[in-house]
């Protein structure tokens, strides 16, 4: 689970474990805090990606 450690300027301090990640508060929900718990969800596109550029 992931926990808000604190807020520094733009951007919240996520824990995961011991690693500290740095997510823009824009993306939390509102009214999110210090100490809440929150779920973050990563999903690929399924549309048909473009060729890379080589």
């Amino acid at each position: 689970m992931l926990t808000i450690d604190r807020f520094e300027g733009e951007y919240a301090l996520i824990k995961l474990n011991k690693r500290i990640f740095h997510i823009p508060k824009v993306l939390l929900p509102k009214g999110a805090k210090q100490g809440d718990r929150v779920r973050i969800e990563i999903t690929v596109e399924e549309e048909p990606r473009e060729p890379r550029k080589e």
